[in-house]
């Protein structure tokens, strides 16, 4: 199945990069997406540490168009780019850069990825939530909560000092957050919990199965280690919980709307098309 061809640059080179990237699910769906559309757009990955960005940012060629960035180099993209979008700016983080003039224009598509599935799972908008963790994925959730329409949000910290920047955020935002280390968050009845906590990593049993029991949807965006520890009490508590493969696809689908105009604001031609389609590659089909 294809998609009307839209009017884009023929030719132009996309990568990924990250420190390791051999495990990345980017290139199969960018290909898929650009396959479906018609572009001669070609997506590779690249394995870039941290100290060496700023050289291989600088050594690229004119035929490179852009480049979608995980971890460790958000912070370095985002240092990087000229403009930057207002999540980017928000967040302090860029996983998008676009070459728009000879300069680089900076988004972080993590935000809209999280907000567009967690609608497509059935929740519009809410007025609180809770966050499990508080590294940097945890300020795109913030934000993407905010934009979901919560007023409140808890955020569960196993170093509870490490959160100050997610309330300073969140005053940013009119939301107000609350801090509780793992021992004493109580429950809580809230439609959307969102877990940060990277692949492998648990709360304490009794803290799970407390915020599991009234926790709502638990949106995990783990996918690489699935059930999480989390998710499995979740699962026991007979709550809904869903992984980070959804994310992933919606946040690139907003990486290829900036790689194509500048704009993540203009949607894709036939633009669900574009979306089963990638997510049909994603899981190998």
């Amino acid at each position: 199945m294809t998609v009307p061809t839209a009017e884009v640059p023929t030719g132009s080179l996309l990568e990924v990069w990250g420190d390791p990237i051999a495990h990345s699910l980017s290139p199969r769906i960018h290909a898929a997406a650009y396959a479906a559309l018609g572009w001669d757009w070609s997506y590779g990955r690249r394995r870039v540490a941290a100290a060496d960005f700023s050289r291989e940012l600088g050594g690229l060629g004119a035929a490179f168009r852009g480049l979608s960035l995980t971890f460790p180099l958000k912070t370095e993209a985002f240092a990087a780019a000229t403009h930057r979008d207002r999540t980017a700016e928000l967040t302090g983080a860029v996983n998008t850069l676009v070459r728009v003039g000879g300069q680089w224009r900076g988004f972080n598509t993590d935000v809209g990825g999280i907000v567009g599935d967690v609608r497509a799972h059935g929740l519009d908008a809410i007025e609180t939530g809770r966050i499990v963790g508080a590294g940097a994925t945890a300020t795109s959730a913030l934000v993407a909560l905010a934009q979901l329409g919560a007023r409140t949000v808890e955020v569960v910290a196993r170093r509870p000092d490490a959160a100050h920047a997610l309330a300073e955020l969140g005053e940013r935002l009119s939301v107000a957050v609350s801090i509780a280390a793992p021992d004493t968050v109580a429950p809580a009845s809230v439609p959307l919990t969102v877990s940060t906590l990277p692949g492998g990593a648990a709360l304490p049993d009794d803290t799970s199965r407390r915020i599991a029991s009234d926790g709502g949807l638990l949106y995990d965006v783990v996918y690489g280690h699935w059930p999480t520890p989390l998710a499995v009490a979740w699962q026991a508590a007979g709550a809904p919980a869903v992984n980070g493969l959804g994310m992933l696809v919606r946040q690139a689908v907003l990486q290829i709307r900036a790689f194509r105009t500048g704009d993540v604001d203009e949607p894709l031609p036939d633009e669900g098309a574009v979306v089963d389609i990638m997510a049909r590659a994603l899981m190998g089909d």
